[in-house]
């Protein structure tokens, strides 16, 4: 049995093991390297080593750093109230503030999943006072998250365009982050206007900022993230269903006290200062995001130093783990020659746009049930070979993909998916809402893919 047949089968096993079973996906890519690198390979364990990409792991930590002191000293709590004091008492705007929020959130380096469980709860809470549909709430929420989530310092953005820099194709971080983010918005447009949202443009409600902090995460993550996906009430494990949810936890805490006196916001206002310093510096100057982000989050420790007591603990150590796994085992894959074997498979089917079509298929539906970063990491490597024959655009199928492969969280398989019917109101029919969930992920699975790719890659024009 040759080495590339040899790793693909190692790839699927680690896949369905972190399916079934709450196991680090990056941990079993650790020891999947090791295994294929050092047994059938023959390498030096410096040599599979040398794959492990610092740069990244750097980047992570540095973001996750930040924003964990955002959410400890009250930032976050901050910047929702002052949104939904803007919106004054238009019912119909809520929706949208909710998914202007965890866009923001997750666009300056938050994860997905914790910018979901900071926004979902208050969401939630605003659609059950106010008749909104619960899953129009829910999913806004998920699709403001994604559409934030390819900016050039978010952690998926970082990641993608991380992956593009190394492999010499023609990169585009603007294309990517803008196509996830007008994809998420037409979606989010067109849920708007099935779901209901054009009924609640007559609505007008008043101390729409009093409400808010009334419906604030009331209990930790731990005791919620177990409600009800059986519709039973009753606990139910997500890791089952290949969510990662490992280290959330740890991540999101119940909301940061309020401040009441103009002392007490100064470390809000040094923060949201530091937010957008890392942005101009970033971007504007092109310095490393890594450094440039952990100097920040240092600054603003010694800033408030009890506001960050717990911000290392909540560093999203699994998602590190996960990604500097996956990479490092991708590393090792290239020195197998599993990507240029399966990039000629692809390459062999001899219709170079059926086959980027497949790429995002898979891309979605296997990120449905389990990591969406471990799904890029995995596949944008594998399609760099067949995409450097020029046949067919790079840029277009890297966007197509970075979206079908994310827009999909929306699953109640997924964590995104499971946060939102976890923090569903008890008023809310658990088992109806899932099954709603269920419903609309099986919709954007199927056609989600088929439309990104026709918009993106069809026409040629990325």
């Amino acid at each position: 049995m040759s080495a590339p047949v040899i790793s693909i089968i190692i790839l699927a096993v680690m896949f369905l093991i972190a399916t079934l079973l709450p196991v680090n996906m990056g941990a079993l890519a650790f020891v999947g390297a090791f295994l294929l690198g050092a047994v059938f390979l023959g390498m030096e364990t410096s040599a599979i080593l040398a794959n492990f990409p610092g740069g990244l792991f750097l980047t992570l930590v540095g973001v996750t750093y930040l924003f964990a002191i955002a959410q400890g000293n009250g930032t976050i709590d901050l910047l929702v109230r002052g949104a939904v004091r803007l919106v004054g008492g238009r019912v119909a705007l809520i929706p949208w503030v909710m998914f202007v929020i965890t866009a923001a959130i997750t666009s300056v380096g938050a994860l997905s999943p914790a910018a979901v469980a900071i926004v979902a709860p208050i969401a939630l809470g605003f659609a059950n006072k106010h008749k909104i549909s619960p899953l129009l709430m829910g999913m806004m929420v998920i699709h403001g998250a994604q559409a934030g989530g390819f900016s050039p310092i978010a952690v998926y953005g970082v990641i993608v365009n991380s992956l593009i820099a190394t492999t010499g194709l023609a990169a585009s971080p603007t294309a990517v982050f803008l196509s996830s983010f007008l994809f998420n918005t037409m979606i989010a447009v067109v849920l708007f206007i099935v779901l209901g949202g054009r009924k609640l443009v007559s609505a007008r409600v008043e101390n729409l900022v009093e409400q808010a902090a009334e419906v604030r995460l009331k209990v930790s993550v731990g005791t919620r993230l177990g409600a009800g996906a059986s519709g039973s009430g009753g606990n139910v494990d997500i890791k089952g269903f290949g969510a990662d949810t490992s280290g959330m936890r740890d991540q999101v805490k119940p909301a940061a006290h309020i401040p009441s006196t103009r002392a007490e916001l100064i470390p809000q206002y040094i923060t949201v200062a530091g937010i957008i310093a890392l942005a101009v510096i970033a971007l504007g100057f092109s310095i490393d995001v890594g450094f440039v982000s952990i100097t920040i989050a240092v600054i603003l420790a010694l800033v408030s130093p009890k506001a960050q007591k717990n911000a290392v603990n909540m560093i999203s150590w699994s998602t590190v783990l996960l990604i500097c796994g996956m990479l490092t085992f991708v590393g090792v894959l290239e020195e197998a020659g599993t990507i240029e074997f399966v990039s000629n498979g692809v390459a062999a089917l001899g219709m170079p746009l059926l086959a980027a079509l497949l790429i995002c298929y898979i891309g979605a539906v296997v990120s449905a049930f389990a990591s969406s970063t471990a799904i890029l990491a995995a596949l944008i490597p594998l399609a760099v070979p067949f995409l450097a024959t020029g046949e067919i655009g790079a840029i277009g199928v890297i966007c197509a993909l970075a979206v079908a492969a994310t827009i999909v969280d929306v699953s109640p398989f997924s964590t995104n998916g499971a946060l939102v019917l976890a923090n569903a109101p008890d008023s809310v029919d658990k088992d109806r809402f899932y099954k709603q969930i269920l419903a609309y992920s099986g919709v954007v699975v199927v056609a989600g893919p088929l439309i990104a790719w026709a918009i993106l890659v069809l026409p040629g024009w990325l």
